[in-house]
């Protein structure tokens, strides 16, 4: 983990999210260390053993729940959409130097544009894609006129492609692309989305939320960005699910404490 937060570190901006990986690995090679010399020589007992029984339980507890998470999100990915839908919404991501697609988001587009022209040859029904992505705070256009710009040199259909450029997180992603798809007079059942695969379990949620049972398709992700992003994505999930996850935490310090008592 520490290789691959350098890895990171040299290949994407310099980020604290970036830096996940890193900080993990460099977590994991002092914490016999730490617990050494909290657990047996610092803290006395019992309370020591009250610590030590909660960490094990708080580990074993997210080391399980992250291995459900990842096998979601790849399950998630063998989703095969019939050539039939009403639009495809694209999820946007930053740009390079305020204004260009940067290869991730190239990478959606690109995939999108795939299944839109898999779509067009198997039953000849234009979707329309809805580019989604507000402007950052770094950028000179908002995302969503970028990946519209892209696909229009990619040769499609100008009548085919419309731009949500709002949002500014992904659930205004589908929040705001609802809207056009209402607007379009569209069924909003009858869609996908696409965005990376390590993406897609979080987004479908986003996506039931603003009124869309969808599912996505995700593109490629490079390999040595994956385990940082997977983490990142587990990291959200957990803040989504907080009031649960606090819950569950407190019973550990229950436990802890009436098991040593």
């Amino acid at each position: 983990m520490i290789w691959n937060g350098i890895i990171v570190w040299r290949r994407e901006n310099h980020s604290l999210a970036n830096l996940l990986t890193l900080i993990i690995g460099v977590f994991l090679l002092i914490y016999p260390l730490l617990s050494f010399l909290f657990l047996r020589k610092l803290i006395p007992k019992p309370y020591n053993l009250m610590i030590e029984h909660f960490t094990e339980m708080s580990s074993f507890y997210i080391i399980s729940i992250f291995l459900i998470f990842s096998l979601s999100v790849w399950i998630c990915n063998f989703y095969r959409p019939k050539p039939d839908k009403d639009f495809i919404i694209v999820l946007g991501a930053g740009l390079l130097n305020g204004n260009e697609v940067s290869p991730l988001l190239a990478s959606r587009i690109d995939r999108a544009i795939d299944f839109y022209q898999n779509q067009i040859s198997v039953s000849d029904k234009h979707p329309l894609i809805i580019c989604s992505g507000g402007q950052g705070g770094d950028e000179k256009i908002p995302e969503g006129i970028a990946m519209r710009d892209y696909l229009l040199q990619k040769g499609i259909n100008p009548d085919d492609v419309v731009a949500e450029d709002k949002s500014v997180n992904t659930i205004q992603n589908f929040a705001f692309s609802k809207k056009i798809v209402d607007r379009y007079k569209l069924d909003s059942n009858n869609g996908i989305f696409v965005s990376n695969n390590y993406h897609i379990y979080r987004a479908t949620a986003y996506a039931k939320n603003a009124g869309m049972k969808i599912n996505g398709i995700g593109s490629k992700t490079s390999g040595f960005f994956l385990p940082n992003a997977i983490i990142r994505e587990f990291i959200a999930i957990l803040m989504r699910h907080k009031l649960a996850n606090l819950l569950v935490i407190l019973l550990f310090v229950v436990i802890s404490i009436v098991n040593k008592i």
